[in-house]
């Protein structure tokens, strides 16, 4: 029986569309597509997920990477990406729900360090209060390594079999299934994830 939702954050919970927030830079293509690569596709950034290093050293390293007239956009992408903030419709009321039912919620995210700072502007993050955060920067590990997942329950002190596992990511949804928690995978469409949450047996 499925006690415990786990959540992945971004494009589950909030929006996290690095095409969108370049595009809303008003510069030429060119270098919309530089600061694309140098920030958000270069692994500096899976870094801060890891925890190897904070946003603010990761926007000066693309900094280092980029021409001048470019480094407070690279700044803003890396450290302000979340202004102005986006929930995806309806997850509040989901999870707000699915706790009035009786589930335990989770987050379990890839995030940086700065996921403190920013994480609490969201009014869906009063469902994952800090004691409830798995957040990878802190483990040094990543979705989807099954260490992710094994730390994660065990942290809570969870049943893998009484939890369920919800993300945007096939992949991260592939690597909790191996690591022995059901899965399902967010394509943006409430109704296909209630959908998906009642053939569980899930309240909702």
């Amino acid at each position: 029986m499925i006690r415990n939702i786990l959540f992945d954050m971004g494009n589950v919970l909030v929006r996290f569309d690095p095409k969108l927030f370049v595009s809303r830079l008003d510069l030429p293509e060119e270098d919309r597509v530089l600061l694309m690569r140098e920030v958000y596709l270069h692994p500096d950034w899976v870094g801060c997920d890891r925890g190897t290093h904070t946003e603010q050293e990761a926007a000066a390293k693309a900094c280092s990477r980029l021409p001048e007239h470019l480094h407070a956009y690279a700044r803003r992408l890396a450290l302000e990406w979340d202004n102005p903030s986006d929930q995806i419709p309806g997850m509040e009321e989901i999870c707000s729900q699915l706790q009035e039912n009786g589930y335990e919620l989770y987050l379990l995210t890839n995030a940086g360090y700065r996921h403190r700072e920013y994480w609490f502007r969201y009014p869906v993050s009063r469902c994952f209060p800090e004691e409830r955060i798995f957040r990878s920067a802190d483990r040094k590990t990543l979705k989807p390594e099954q260490q992710f997942y094994d730390e994660a329950v065990k942290l809570f002190g969870l049943k893998k079999a009484e939890c369920l596992f919800i993300d945007d990511s096939v992949a991260n949804a592939e690597g909790a299934v191996h690591a022995g928690i059901e899965a399902v995978v967010f394509h943006n469409d409430t109704s296909e994830l209630i959908a998906k949450l009642r053939k569980y047996g899930i309240r909702i």
